[in-house]
């Protein structure tokens, strides 16, 4: 279960990778239109969530998110956001196979909110949230693209 959830990660931040390759900084700091988020906003905010749900929920290791910065990310360029995906899989590749399948019942608080999860609710949220935004990603630099070769 958690070898699966784990490359299910991986696979999902490999798509994240390759939607950014190639990228300019403008191209990942546009957006398609008035509260819309960039491809730089989206990936910076799917690291910090990814993060958040598997350290701060699952781990209870605190990460001292700062969740509104994330959305006001600008002139990062490709490289950088790719870096701090590969250093979030890879807190992602030490922290999961601590997890037990007893530990997908137990519950974890949500400090973000003061709800209560499962083990298994929370990487369920984060892998459908992931997932989410990769496709947001995949549509803006489609969107960007598009624009780009009708005025470029």
């Amino acid at each position: 279960m958690i070898t699966e959830t784990i490359a299910a990660f991986e696979e999902l931040c490999a798509d994240i990778k390759q939607t950014l390759d190639g990228l300019s900084n403008e191209a990942l700091d546009w957006s398609p239109g008035p509260e819309m988020n960039s491809i730089s906003v989206l990936a910076t905010h799917s690291t910090g969530a990814l993060r958040y749900w598997i350290g701060d929920v699952i781990m209870r290791e605190s990460s001292d998110r700062d969740r509104p910065s994330e959305f006001r990310t600008r002139d990062m360029d490709a490289a950088t956001l790719i870096a701090r995906l590969d250093d979030v899989m890879a807190y992602v590749r030490d922290a999961l196979p601590q997890v037990t399948v007893a530990d997908l019942d137990s519950t974890r608080p949500v400090p973000s909110s003061g709800e209560t999860v499962t083990v298994a609710e929370a990487l369920n949220h984060v892998l459908v949230h992931t997932a989410t935004h990769l496709g947001h990603m995949q549509m803006v630099r489609h969107l960007w693209s598009q624009k780009h070769e009708q005025h470029g």
